[in-house]
């Protein structure tokens, strides 16, 4: 096994308006299920048939289409989770928050537009920073592997899939996202920002 999921970072039962169980199932489901295909995936790719590879099937495309699908799957979830954890308070002093001010105009616009993208996704919403153009960005994508841009660095996931949220709130997506935002730890995200700048981008 390369890949091991990671342990999160707090109880099942530690995040405000996200159910315990739901948390339970979410982890050890879901993100375990990612983790355990990709190292699955990967292991067969070592012997798969390459010289019948063709745009239209084979064994090693559709391996391939499924790396990344289950290796995104695996990094959105562990910084989902370790993105939570916190009271949601965004301390305006923070580089990450003023940097999000100054790319969005304001932090509540920063919100909306983050908030609208949640609504729209059928998977996931991003929060990233884009060195091509220095700035913050809120990027959609329906699958794991879809909408992401290369090169972009993962700040802020929110996992819309019905699985995220349906036992807790059935229909009423606005309610999880509004769950989510209360949990979330701005120092963490902070020191992943820096982190970034630490080298060099």
């Amino acid at each position: 096994m390369v890949h091991e999921l990671k342990k999160l970072p707090y109880a099942f039962n530690a995040l405000k308006g996200i159910s315990a169980k739901v948390v339970e199932w979410h982890h050890g489901k879901h993100h375990a299920g990612y983790v355990t295909k990709r190292n699955e995936i990967e292991e067969k790719l070592k012997s798969a048939d390459k010289t019948s590879a063709n745009a239209n099937f084979s064994e090693y495309g559709e391996l391939k289409r499924r790396e990344t699908f289950n290796a995104n799957g695996q990094v959105l979830h562990e910084y989902y989770w370790d993105s939570m954890g916190s009271d949601g308070n965004a301390d305006a002093k923070l580089p990450i928050v003023k940097k999000i001010a100054e790319d969005f105009g304001s932090f509540d616009a920063w919100k909306n537009d983050f908030v609208a993208g949640a609504k729209t996704a059928l998977g996931w919403t991003v929060m990233a920073y884009d060195p091509s153009d220095g700035k913050i960005h809120n990027y959609t994508g329906d699958t794991h592997n879809q909408g992401g841009v290369w090169g972009a660095v993962p700040l802020l996931p929110i996992d819309v899939f019905e699985h995220a949220y349906y036992h807790d709130y059935g229909p009423d997506r606005a309610k999880y996202i509004e769950a989510f935002l209360s949990n979330i730890n701005w120092k963490q995200i902070n020191t992943w920002y820096e982190n970034i700048h630490g080298r060099g981008t």
